[in-house]
């Protein structure tokens, strides 16, 4: 079988590589290979936003990936780091959630020697990337192929949530992505008309007809191959088939905090000596590839409700749902057209901080391990989950092997900094404040954890050690900069070759302070520009070159 030849070559069809495909192949002249390992994303279940928990157990859309085992933490359990296995990537099964972070994440990346990535330079792709339900303004789009709504219909808990955070003497904010950061209120969703709209639906599926772009699924992805240290070709397995493919402009690594850095050292890129170890040539010693790895750890206040309010699995619980599902059935309404948490904050674990530094999502259920804690789910309650957003622990992926299907070790080095663990512990607090005002009073029963007895810092702790789970923003494991760590530059061009690229969450080189995903997509936006305009000056140069000659 010949070998075939794109212009650029995108391994991962997320958040990052949907979008890059899309702006990519609007040029008909250049042609475009999307690689995806997972399947298409043609699971009803993924249009429903209220479906958000059934993708945690799937097995064809979920990468299901596992942290390794510490004694300490989830008494010894690994904890859950589900990813996305589809077109869409984690967008086809995350719980929609539409924020940017604090403009300051952006700002310090750029003190970093991150030239062009000031908050100032990243909002014009912000609002290139969405269509916000409240229109056009200075901090929103109205022309942008992801709808971003406003909640609909929610659970009348939201609003005690929203009431008691006021009674506790923190404000109300009605846009987390607006003038304002801090404050209690409603998030903003990736949905559109009751459906979920992942970047499939929204940059892919428009790109889908264009001759020039090329997706294929289940294309398992084996190593980048070089040429004196320029990406040339990939290869990958689809079926029982190794195939080749080779790029005249240049590939681009968008699989993700996990996948990413395991490409490239099963393709030579990364530290030396880890490389050696396993038997893998080095293409480029790169010590940074895997390292600094940051997640926002989560900690939960977990209430019975007197009223048995919210969603249970209850019989009681699953009568109530009934008129729900006819109704999404019928118009696309309903809570089942809505996430499963609605309503949170972003507040201060202590008044000596700046800004925010810890964010809260509530969530009208017992809602404990992404909603695999099933005898939870049977008893009527309410959580408020506490994170810790700029986190300083960092933590490492590394091979357990040099098969590329072997997933990697992935230590996160949880909470391995005292000041993550004191502003964790700051935040239960806080929640436990909010949870005891007066708007709470006939709702609130059993703290059934931590537990109502459990009130000193260490015992506090422990008791978040022992249910800790994650946020699911796993970030900085391929991290832009100019330092000796560093993986990327401010273009995202890999350190040391040429024609590669990282374009994902793995190139943040400090963790932003909120969801992910809206980032990531602004990020691949800005991608596109950098990609395309270094294309452009190189055309440029070379016809400079053959008028000199000539």
């Amino acid at each position: 079988m010949s070998t075939l030849h794109f212009d650029y070559i995108i391994i991962g069809a997320g958040s990052a590589g949907s979008v890059l495909a899309n702006r990519l192949s609007e040029n008909p002249e250049q042609t475009v290979l999307l690689l995806e390992a997972g399947p298409k994303d043609t699971s009803p279940m993924i249009k429903i936003p209220g479906a958000f928990a059934y993708f945690m157990y799937s097995k064809k859309y979920n990468w299901r990936y596992e942290t390794e085992s510490i004694s300490d933490i989830r008494h010894g359990q690994p904890v859950f780091c589900p990813r996305g296995k589809t077109l869409g990537g984690s967008s086809s099964i995350n719980a929609m959630v539409y924020v940017r972070g604090h403009p300051s994440d952006y700002d310090h990346w750029e003190s970093l020697g991150n030239t062009g990535w000031s908050f100032n330079e990243m909002l014009p792709y912000f609002k290139k990337s969405e269509t916000n339900e409240r229109g056009a303004d200075d901090f929103h789009g109205d022309q942008g192929p992801i709808y971003v709504s406003n909640t609909q219909n929610t659970y009348p808990l939201n609003e005690c949530f929203l009431e008691a955070s006021k009674q506790a003497g923190f404000p109300l904010n009605d846009d987390f992505s607006g003038a304002e950061f801090e404050g209690a209120g409603y998030y903003q969703f990736t949905i559109k008309d009751g459906e979920r709209c992942s970047v499939s639906n929204a940059y892919l599926k428009p790109a889908n007809k264009r001759q020039n772009l090329f997706i294929e699924c289940e294309a398992f992805v084996n190593k980048i191959l070089f040429e004196d240290k320029t990406a040339k070709a990939v290869e990958f397995t689809q079926g029982n088939e190794t195939q080749l493919v080779k790029a005249h402009k240049e590939i681009i690594l968008c699989g993700g905090s996990f996948n990413s850095p395991q490409t490239l050292m099963l393709s030579g890129i990364g530290e030396k000596e880890e490389l050696e170890s396993h038997g893998i040539d080095v293409i480029h010693h790169l010590p940074g590839v895997g390292k600094n790895l940051q997640e926002h750890v989560d900690a939960c206040v977990l209430v019975e409700s007197k009223l048995k309010d919210g969603f249970s699995t209850s019989p009681s619980g699953l009568i109530k749902m009934l008129p729900d599902t006819l109704k999404y059935l019928t118009s696309k309404k309903g809570n089942l057209a809505n996430s499963i948490t609605q309503a949170g904050a972003f507040l201060k674990s202590s008044p000596e901080v700046e800004v925010p530094d810890i964010q809260m999502h509530f969530v009208p259920l017992l809602f404990d391990d992404c909603g695999r804690d099933l005898s939870l789910l049977s008893k009527h309650g309410y959580s408020l989950h506490v994170c810790v957003l700029r986190p300083k622990s960092r933590g490492r992926v590394s091979l357990k092997s040099l098969d590329p299907r072997e997933p990697v070790k992935i230590d996160f080095n949880f909470l391995s900094d005292p000041e993550d663990a004191k502003v964790l512990v700051n935040g239960i607090r806080v929640a436990r404040k909010i949870l005891a005002s007066p708007a709470f009073d006939a709702h609130r029963g059993n703290e059934m954890h931590p537990g109502a007895d459990v009130v000193s810092d260490e015992g506090i702790l422990q008791k978040c050690k022992d249910k800790l789970g994650l946020v699911y923003h796993p970030t900085g494991t391929c991290k832009m900069g100019q330092d000796a760590m560093a993986v990327v530059d401010h273009q995202l061009k890999v350190h040391g070759v040429k024609n590669l690229r990282v374009v994902d969450c793995s190139v943040m080189p400090t963790l932003v302070s909120g969801n992910t995903n809206g980032p990531i997509i602004a990020m691949a936006e800005k991608a596109a520009d950098l990609i395309l305009n270094a294309q452009v000056q190189h055309t440029k140069e070379t016809a400079k070159d053959t008028l000199e000659k000539v």
